[in-house]
């Protein structure tokens, strides 16, 4: 198989999370990069940090390793090999995954030493 490649996204993003009551407003459909997430118990929403209200929930701090896709449907085993490899090194992440691909949020303390431990692991950072 083909060496994954990895690049680093420029948005800093906050993890929100709002009563599972609340809807998703207009101005988040707008943004650059934002994810949703509805349960039974709440609502999350992944989106830059600049455009995180006050009041809401939340925990700022994330950039995005985006796993450079499309990615097919058949592959085994993508996401968990990125997130072992990060694990070991002790970092903790926060995934996302799209149609198309995979992402991984990690802390921006943590930003270079997750390119360093994911180029040694075999990925290439672009």
């Amino acid at each position: 198989m083909k060496t994954l490649a990895l690049s680093v996204l420029p948005y800093h993003l906050a993890v929100c999370r709002l009563d599972r009551a609340n809807t998703v407003t207009a101005w988040v459909l707008e943004l650059p990069f934002w994810s949703v997430t509805r349960t039974a118990d709440e609502l999350s929403l992944v989106l830059p940090e600049e455009n995180v209200p006050e009041d809401w929930k939340n925990e700022k701090g994330w950039r995005a390793l985006m796993v450079r896709g499309p990615l097919d449907f058949s592959l085994v085993g993508i996401l968990a090999a990125l997130a072992a490899a990060l694990a070991a090194a002790g970092i903790p992440i926060f995934a996302l995954s799209t149609f198309d691909t995979d992402y991984l949020l990690v802390k921006e303390p943590d930003l270079f030493r997750a390119v360093e431990v994911l180029t040694a692991s075999g990925y290439e950072i672009i």
